[in-house]
């Protein structure tokens, strides 16, 4: 019982507060785990064969480690209080979730480009995204919005609670220690998963290992939301038509299922660092990328959640 009240409390919390600043979030402390890893390793690592071990080493320790500290604290709380304890783990748990900080990142741009600020709207776009976004225009900000929500919608919303419901299963570990751990293979993916210099060798490990952990969840939000649409035949076909042609074998197929839904197209020409960058088109344009079509995928990352939830509950339910 105790996991479904830390699971219904944590999505609480994350629909009402999402991550406070300054409050000591796991993902800063992965950061800078990731960050003092990195400048040991560019000194003392010079090969490639050794970079690629140093990489091994990160991703396992710091997967490992982030899941064994989240344990040690909700046991430690626990022993001082029960109700001390299902609180602590509620808010770590609520913090591996970004359904609400993700929807506050994309009101960040909208708000200004609602009221004819496109340099504002640039400017903030820049915190979310990698591309250049000085000379973007408005259509290219609304189509960089979308892309950010549909893609951070597996990464950083669903698949969090997948692993979460899964930890929920797992007799003496938890929710959040599996829901942590792969919240440290999202975030090392995010800071060192890259293929070019520095990260080429050092991030390959962590790139791949985030690709398949992420590859379920990916597939099952996919056919939560093909089935929401009321026509789910129709939004596999699109992903299988489209998304298998994104290098990602995880962010073209979220970003293609959230297009198809909506009945806009996504990818194409974007700038990097001045390179430009091809991405595939996913989607069919029927409909033109508005900032209501952003809203509208927002909500459907609500009810995705929502209904992953509403299945979870009665399954523990039975598995207590």
């Amino acid at each position: 019982m105790n996991s479904i009240v830390v699971l219904v409390f944590a999505a609480f919390l994350d629909y009402l507060i999402a991550d406070p600043w300054g409050f000591p979030h796991p993902v800063r402390v992965m950061g800078w785990a990731i960050a003092r890893f990195n400048k040991i390793a560019w000194k003392y690592f010079n090969s490639q064969w050794t970079q690629r071990l140093a990489g091994i080493i990160l991703s396992i320790g710091l997967v490992a480690g982030s899941g064994l500290v989240g344990w040690l604290i909700v046991q430690t709380t626990k022993l001082l209080h029960p109700s001390l304890g299902i609180v602590v783990e509620s808010i770590l748990l609520a913090s591996c979730f970004a359904a609400r900080s993700l929807r506050l990142a994309a009101q960040e741009v909208l708000q200004p480009l609602s009221i004819g600020n496109i340099t504002q709207a640039r400017s903030s776009l820049s915190k979310y995204v990698g591309r250049d976004t000085a000379n973007l225009s408005e259509t290219e900000i609304l189509r960089a919005v979308l892309e950010t929500v549909s893609e951070n919608a597996t990464d950083g919303v669903m698949a969090p609670l997948f692993y979460a419901i899964a930890g929920a299963f797992i007799p003496f570990i938890g929710s959040v220690p599996v829901a942590l751990a792969y919240k440290a293979a999202s975030t090392l993916d995010s800071m060192v998963g890259y293929r070019e210099a520095p990260y080429t060798y050092l991030g390959w490990f962590s790139a791949r290992w985030e690709d398949a952990l992420t590859w379920l969840p990916c597939r099952l939000t996919v056919l939560t939301l093909a089935i929401l649409s009321g026509k789910p035949r129709y939004i596999w076909r699109i992903c299988c038509r489209d998304a298998v042609q994104d290098p990602s074998p995880n962010s073209g197929w979220s970003e293609c299922a959230y297009a198809a839904v909506l009945g806009v197209q996504v990818g194409g020409t974007n700038w990097y660092r001045g390179v430009a960058k091809h991405k595939p088109l996913l989607g069919d344009d029927i409909h033109s990328v508005t900032a209501v079509k952003v809203y509208q995928a927002l909500q459907l990352t609500r009810y995705c959640f929502l209904i992953w939830l509403g299945v979870a509950i009665p399954l523990l339910l039975l598995h207590i």
